[in-house]
């Protein structure tokens, strides 16, 4: 797995990554006790089951970070200067202890860095989707990306 180049992306681009992920119940509790949330919803098995939910469900920032992390190989890995922002993150479905993750990724913008003529600017859409095909997690991230060596 490598990152691609500024000058290898263009708008349109897609990418559906190879790694998936199941989600298990110690993903969840680590990710939460190491952030610091203590939402019930996500540790309490007794109040989540009478939540509308009625089990646990998965702290949505693990499955945001999850999404980030699958997309790296095939978009960033090695060839990324910083990450410039994450932009219009939406959770649309729960993730639940058990479901099986995977990310698809698309290039929506792609430009020349004003600031710095050795890099461009990429901007990625991209999604989260479970084993029922429904999209869990979705963002777009704005990366500064090295150019390619010459």
């Amino acid at each position: 797995m490598a990152g691609r180049f500024f000058e290898q992306f263009q708008v349109g681009d897609r990418f559906v990554h190879d790694i998936r992920r199941t989600v298990t119940e110690t993903d969840n509790l680590l990710f939460s006790t190491l952030t610091h949330n203590p939402q019930p919803l996500h540790l309490d098995a007794e109040y989540a089951r009478q939540s509308e939910f009625g089990r646990i469900v998965v702290n949505s920032t693990f499955s945001f970070s999850l999404m980030i992390g699958l997309s790296v190989g095939d978009t960033t890995l090695r060839t990324m200067l910083a990450n410039l922002g994450y932009d219009r993150v939406k959770t649309p479905q729960p993730v639940f202890i058990g479901d099986t993750l995977h990310a698809e990724t698309e290039v929506i913008d792609v430009r020349e860095s004003r600031s710095r003529p050795q890099a461009g600017i990429v901007v990625f859409l991209h999604r989260l989707i479970n084993q029922r095909d429904e999209l869990v997690c979705e963002c777009q991230r704005t990366a500064l990306m090295h150019r390619s060596p010459a």
